[in-house]
């Protein structure tokens, strides 16, 4: 690690720590565990991991990066979900319609996984510090580093939920 790298080599491992968690999680769910609907207004396992992986890769590679998601470039159409969620829209409605191919999704999400740390390591700790406008999400314009936080967050927040979902199906939630 360079002196002058700090905060991107920081912001990689918090992300690199949270999608091990998130997939050590995901490890042992099945499609049928993926689909099975929660009681209550909370999504199935499957709609909550497509929703970090396309939310990782359109936010950082959109609004972060300025360039085309995977989703909508050399992923598209091979992400393992019936259709797109809606950027703004009603994520519950999109959850209880979807259809997750759930080794599609897989597979998307480490191609996600690894397109992040590859736009991260190609920063530096000031380039992390360049503003970018979140206002599609309701942040206004803040630092490229709030939103990779934002998005560390949101692994973290949702393989919360799918270990709860996990155990209201029986099984067990986190695997530690």
């Amino acid at each position: 690690m360079s002196d002058s790298n700090h905060v991107v080599e920081l912001l990689r491992g918090q992300f690199t720590g949270a999608h091990d968690v998130l997939e050590r999680t995901m490890q042992d769910v099945t499609p049928e565990m993926a689909g099975w609907q929660p009681p209550g207004v909370a999504n199935a396992i499957g709609a909550m991991y497509a929703h970090v992986a396309t939310g990782e890769d359109a936010l950082l590679n959109g609004l972060g990066r300025g360039a085309a998601p995977l989703l909508a470039s050399t992923w598209a159409g091979k992400t393992g979900l019936s259709e797109l969620p809606p950027m703004g829209g009603d994520w519950y409605a999109w959850g209880q319609g979807v259809v997750i191919d759930l080794a599609g999704v897989r597979a998307y999400a480490q191609a996600v996984y690894a397109q992040t740390d590859e736009y991260l390591a190609s920063l530096t700790d000031a380039d992390v510090g360049k503003e970018v406008d979140l206002s599609a999400i309701g942040f206004g314009r803040q630092p490229l580093v709030m939103l990779c936080s934002i998005l560390i967050s949101n692994v973290q927040w949702h393989t919360g939920e799918i270990s709860c979902v996990k155990g209201l199906q029986g099984h067990k939630g986190y695997p530690f």
